[in-house]
C-alpha cells in the first residue's frame, strides 16, 4: 500500500529524504503524517524518523542546503525547513526509563524499537519516500478498521505517559469508530490507572480536552470517559448527559468546544483546565444564561452571535427542549441591533445617575420588548 499527497511529493521534502537515504540512512515519514494521508485526512505536521543520529542529520541537511533548527535536540529531534515547509526529523528512539509524565531515551537503529515506544498502533505506521506503508505492529488494519489500540500491554503504555489515557479518548472521539465501541482493553487500563493523573499538569490536561471537544463529535468519548472514572477525576462533578443532545442540534455548525464544555459542567473549569480569563468569562456566562429567560434576540445584543449561538443551543441541549423557531435569524437581529435611545436624547434634562438609571430602565423596557420598540414609544 503506498501513500500520496501534495505534501509528500514537495520538492523540498523529496529532496530531505533523497539526502539521507544518499547518505545510507533511512527517512521514514512517520505518525499523523501517514495516519491521515491513508484516511483522506489532511496533514499538518510533516514528520520524519531516521537511524542518523541528530548531528548527522544536520550536516547532510545543512550540506544540502537546508535550514536547520535544534527544537528538540535533547530528545533526537531537529526541524529541517526545506524549500520553506518544515520538517521534524528525530532519530529512532527506545525508551530507557520513564516516570508517567517524561521518558529518558536511547537513541535506536531499529525501526521496531522506534515503533514499540509509540502510543497506539495506528500511530506506528511508517511510510517510505514514495508513499510505501512500512507496518511493524499490524497497525494498518487498527487504522482499517478505525478501531484505537496501544502499542502492546495498554496499562505499560499508560504508566510511560499519564497523558495517555486523556489521548486515548481524543483518538478515540477523531479516529475510532463509535459503532464498534472502544476498545476493551484500553478502556480497562484508563480504569485502573486513573490516579496518574494527578500527576499531570493542568495546562496538559487543558490542551487535550480542547483538542478532544473539537471532534466533530467527541460524545461517545465523553461518555467513556465518565464510564471509566477519567471524567469525575479531572472534571469533579461533571456530567456527560447534556453532550450528546447538544451535538445533534448543532447540526453541521462548526464544533464550539467552549459550549460542549459549558454543558458537561464540573467544578472549578479554570483551575482543573487552567483556562485562560476570556475563556473562563464565555463558559460561564454560556453557563448562566442556560437557566435565564432572555431571548435569542436579547442573547445577541448582549453576547454578540457566537455567544448567543452557544447558549441558544447549550439550553436547547440541558432543557431537553427544542430549538426556537427562527432562532438564528433573531440572533443575528439582536447581534446587529443597537438601543434606540442614547444619553444624548435624555440630556441635558437628566445629568448623573439621574441619567443612567433612565437609561437602565429605558434598556428593560427595550429588552422586555424583545428589541422592537422605538425611540418615540421608549421615551414616552
Amino acid at each position: 500500500m503506498k501513500i500520496s499527497g501534495d505534501w509528500i511529493s514537495q520538492a523540498g521534502t523529496q529532496a530531505l529524504c533523497a539526502a539521507l537515504t544518499a547518505a545510507g540512512y533511512r527517512a521514514l515519514f512517520v505518525g499523523g503524517c501517514v495516519r491521515n494521508a491513508l484516511m483522506a485526512r489532511a496533514v499538518a505536521d510533516i514528520d520524519i524518523a531516521t537511524d542518523a543520529l541528530p548531528e548527522i542529520v544536520t550536516n547532510i541537511a545543512e550540506t544540502a542546503g537546508f535550514r536547520v533548527v535544534p527544537t528538540g535536540i535533547e530528545h533526537g529531534t531537529v526541524t529541517v525547513i526545506a524549500q520553506g515547509v518544515a520538517h521534524e526529523v528525530t532519530t529512532f528512539r527506545r525508551d530507557i526509563a520513564t516516570d508517567g509524565r517524561h521518558a529518558t531515551v536511547a537513541f535506536a537503529t531499529d525501526i521496531a524499537q522506534d515503533a514499540a515506544r509509540r502510543d497506539f498502533t495506528m500511530n506506528a505506521l511508517y511510510a517510505q519516500a514514495d508513499g510505501s506503508v512500512i507496518d511493524p505492529l499490524g497497525g494498518l488494519a487498527d487504522l482499517q478498521a478505525r478501531h484505537l489500540r496501544f502499542v502492546g500491554e495498554a496499562s505499560a503504555r499508560i504508566r510511560e505517559d499519564y497523558l495517555r489515557i486523556l489521548r486515548f479518548f481524543r483518538f478515540y472521539a477523531i479516529y475510532g469508530d463509535p459503532s464498534q465501541g472502544i476498545d476493551a482493553e484500553g478502556l480497562a487500563a484508563c480504569a485502573e490507572n486513573l490516579e496518574g493523573l494527578a500527576d499531570l499538569s493542568r495546562e496538559r490536561v487543558g490542551a487535550e480536552m480542547r483538542k478532544l471537544l473539537a471532534a466533530a463529535d467527541p460524545a461517545p468519548a465523553i461518555a467513556s470517559m465518565a464510564q471509566a472514572g477519567v471524567l469525575a477525576q479531572i472534571l469533579p462533578g461533571a456530567s456527560p448527559r447534556a453532550l450528546a443532545p447538544l451535538v445533534h442540534l448543532e447540526a453541521g455548525l462548526p464544533p464550539d468546544w467552549q459550549a460542549r464544555l459549558a454543558v458537561i459542567g464540573g467544578e472549578t473549569l479554570t483551575e482543573a483546565l487552567r483556562l485562560s480569563k476570556a475563556e473562563t468569562v464565555t463558559i460561564m456566562r454560556i453557563r448562566d444564561e442556560i437557566g435565564s429567560t432572555a431571548t435569542p434576540a436579547a442573547l445577541g445584543w448582549k453576547f454578540g452571535a457566537q455567544v448567543a449561538q452557544a447558549v441558544v443551543l447549550a439550553r436547547a441541549a440541558v432543557l431537553e427542549a427544542p430549538l426556537p423557531s427562527g432562532w438564528q435569524s433573531e440572533i443575528a437581529r439582536g447581534a446587529g441591533a443597537a438601543l434606540p435611545v442614547t444619553a444624548a436624547d435624555l440630556m441635558p434634562a437628566l445629568q448623573g445617575p439621574d441619567l443612567g438609571k433612565r437609561l437602565r430602565e429605558i434598556e428593560a423596557r427595550w429588552l422586555a420588548s424583545d428589541l422592537y420598540l422605538g425611540k418615540a414609544a421608549l421615551l414616552a
